[in-house]
């Protein structure tokens, strides 16, 4: 078979060498340096960076073939370089081809603004530091389509790039579907804002109202991660320092995070940057790290996935952030077009060392797993099981094949059976209030209950509230929205389930805080329960004065004088704490009106007069932020789940409640088993009864039920004993596997 041969090999004349025009010779480089939308984006943010900003908004639209624009508050761009700006090979960052070894910027070669103009429409607007306006010029070419034109401009430069690839119709056509590319633009955004900590970052669809990232400024890599990947990334994560001085060897530092062996993702996510370390011979020990280039390191990655498939369950990928500083001439960031990639001095020596740190950290940590159980139909599980024997794989009534679940892993409760809680097994002590509520009535008007957006329309008010978000404990919030109430353990905590494990709750200090954030949420809002007799406020703090221990030694005259001022004081206020949290107080001194923290609870009327003598003592009424703040802690206070005043009657309690307690006084030995009810003080037994069980139906069916609603616990409680794991049940079957 025949082939013609455009070139004859046998006695024609060679072809010509001829020099390309260079406008050929720029189109085919910026086809190399912008390969597409996204590498165009990394290139400006870069920019922006190497600028000194610490703001980036990035807006792109049709997947940045149509429009690319790129905000920053850097230093901006000198006048007199708008001329040269696009052209090739001009640059701010170096002078000499020596300097690319102390090179200290992202960008050197001066080849990504001018092959945007080849391929693009660029128009650049920029102001520098102490111009009164900005200058707004565009570029084809590499040259400038016209003078610069003066512009209101805000600090820092934005470059625009409109219809990229418009005279490259074979790219074109290869990127036209937008939804390509701009997942790519947010994961380069998503990185540079992981890494780069102190800057803003954000990226947005052209029109769209909110930003698909954004990232604020913060002192810690935890949460900027949290901010961009999520609180479920964060939870899983394991810190990692790994370095090396051997001069023959590697001489390199690594920090960052890493997954450990309960993150689950079908995807592998590494954020690698590379630092270069510089010192100056007069002071070698003053050494600093910059450059901060993202990078792809394809051995590094491979390396990682092998270790982490030990671990992992299979088609799992793990978490990666890594920061690695290295003397500057041992990198070399001139191998590849888009920078993408550098060359490492003792590159193997270093990932060897990396990999064996992080097989380590997985070794050590991996102590106990957490697998994520899946909701199974109950009716055709129930088929399932009848059909062939427990734990066995099954068939469900559609036919699937349901996953057989792990004993170690198995959640046997359920949120809506309360045939699980402890109470059920206390027979003989159930309450009557449970058998007269209407459990579905009282959660139905706590979950109906939403908080209005449109109330107490105040900045100090909105910054506490603002306060109580970013406090707020991702993990705990999780195990409050999720668990079981499994019953009281005994007058502080309440024992509660989340997944496979059990915890102790300090009732008091969760219901504390849950009002104290229900009192700011509802600030101005409130519904109020009257009281069926006005209460004098001076009597009230008498009565608190009097029962406070500090003030034993002050006399009755000096206890009514401290009365008297604290009651003249909220007199003076009495209108504003009746408008903004409805505690009504008359022109006569008399508190008539409390408000309705949570539906269907009222608090303990034995603690108003210490509620009362905090608000007149401890409100720092002259400061507005600091007024609502301990207010809504007085108030927080005063409605939390303390245990009653009277002792509880349950089991040796009892014994406080008799008649005669002269025996009990002298120390004589008493039978706690025999108990006469001649004896006992009926009356006052009968109150404590009523006041702990009604406490203790509160705490099942309005608190809880109320904080899977509205509480953001503070990352306090995760080390103050608020929350205490117990037991876990996986923990549990190793114990009992070696019984």
């Amino acid at each position: 078979m025949d082939v013609d041969d455009p070139w004859p090999r046998g006695g024609g004349d060679p072809p010509r060498i001829r020099r390309l025009e260079e406008s050929v010779v720029n189109r085919i480089a910026a086809g190399e340096v912008i390969q597409r939308p996204s590498s165009a984006v990394k290139e400006l943010v870069e920019n922006s960076l190497d600028a000194g900003a610490s703001t980036v908004s990035v807006t792109v639209k049709d997947g940045g073939l149509k429009l690319i624009q790129v905000s920053d508050d850097g230093h901006g761009i000198r006048f007199e370089d708008l001329p040269i700006l696009c052209e090739r090979h001009t640059t701010s960052k170096l002078s000499a081809y020596e300097d690319l070894q102390t090179i200290k910027s992202m960008g050197f070669r001066g080849e990504a603004l001018a092959s945007m103009t080849y391929v693009g429409h660029v128009t650049v607007t920029t102001i520098t530091e102490g111009q009164l306006h900005g200058y707004r010029v565009s570029y084809k070419d590499g040259v400038m389509e016209n003078e610069p034109k003066p512009c209101a401009a805000v600090k820092g430069t934005q470059v625009m790039v409109e219809n990229l690839f418009y005279n490259m119709v074979a790219r074109r056509k290869t990127l036209q579907n937008s939804n390509d590319d701009y997942p790519k633009i947010v994961d380069f955004i998503s990185r540079f804002a992981v890494h780069h900590i102190n800057v803003n970052f954000s990226c947005r669809k052209h029109g769209a109202n909110r930003p698909d990232v954004h990232s604020a400024s913060t002192s810690s890599r935890l949460d900027a991660i949290r901010s961009v990947y999520g609180a479920s990334v964060v939870r899983d994560l394991m810190e990692i320092e790994v370095s090396a001085e051997n001069v023959a060897d590697a001489v390199f530092k690594m920090d960052g995070y890493i997954s450990n062996a309960n993150y689950v993702a079908k995807k592998i996510t590494m954020i690698l940057f590379i630092n270069k370390l510089f010192c100056t011979m007069s002071a070698p020990d003053n050494a600093f790290y910059v450059t901060n280039r993202l990078v792809d390191c394809s051995a590094l990655k491979r390396a990682i996935e092998i270790v982490y498939s030990a671990t992992l369950p299979q088609a799992s990928k793990p978490f990666i952030y890594m920061s690695i500083s290295l003397p500057s001439e041992h990198v070399d960031v001139n191998i590849h077009p888009t920078k993408k990639e550098v060359s490492l001095l003792n590159q193997e020596h270093i990932i060897e060392i990396i990999k064996n740190a992080i097989e380590e950290k997985l070794m050590s940590s991996n102590t106990t797993r957490i697998f994520q159980t899946q909701a199974v139909n109950s009716t055709a599980l129930t088929q399932a099981y009848t059909q062939k024997e427990k734990g066995a794989d099954v068939k469900t009534a559609s036919g699937m094949k349901s996953q057989k679940i792990p004993v170690s892993q198995m959640v046997r409760t359920d949120p809506r059976n309360p045939s699980g809680r402890l109470h059920t097994y206390w027979h003989g002590q159930s309450s009557h209030l449970e058998k007269k509520s209407d459990l579905v009535s009282v959660r139905n008007v706590v979950r109906s209950r939403r908080n209005p957006k449109d109330a107490g329309d105040l900045s100090s008010r909105h910054e506490l509230l603002t306060e109580i978000d970013s406090h707020c404990h991702p993990g705990l919030l999780d195990i409050v929205k999720n668990c079981t109430y499994v019953g009281l353990a005994d007058e502080v905590f309440a024992l509660i389930q989340h997944s496979t494990r059990l915890y102790l709750v300090n009732v008091v200090n969760v219901s504390k805080e849950l009002m104290y954030q229900q009192a700011l949420c509802r600030f101005g809002n409130f519904n109020a329960v009257q009281l069926s007799e006005p209460a004098p406020l001076r009597e009230l703090l008498m009565m608190a004065l009097k029962d406070d221990e500090l003030m034993g030694d002050e006399n009755d005259e000096e206890k009514l004088e401290i009365a008297e001022v604290n009651s003249e004081i909220l007199k003076e206020n009495s209108e504003m704490i009746n408008e903004y949290f409805s505690i009504h107080i008359d022109k006569d001194g008399n508190l008539t009106r409390l408000p309705v923290v949570l539906d269907q609870y009222t608090p303990d009327m034995d603690r108003l007069p210490e509620f009362v003598l905090t608000m007149g003592n401890d409100v720092t009424w002259d400061d507005e932020k600091e007024c609502f703040r301990t207010a809504a802690a007085a108030i927080g206070n005063f409605y939390a789940l303390h245990p009653p005043i009277l002792p509880n009657p349950s089991g040796s309690g009892i014994q406080l409640y008799k008649k005669n307690k002269d025996c009990m006084a002298s120390g004589e030995h008493v039978d706690n088993t025999v108990t006469d009810e001649d004896d006992i003080d009926q009356e006052l037994l009968a109150e404590a009864e009523t006041a702990w069980s009604q406490r203790e139906w509160t705490i099942q069916h309005v608190l809880f039920p109320s904080m899977r609603l509205f509480l953001k616990p503070p990352k306090s409680m995760a080390t103050d004993g608020t929350f205490v794991q117990v037991a876990s049940l996986e923990k549990l079957y190793k114990i009992f596997e070696r019984c």
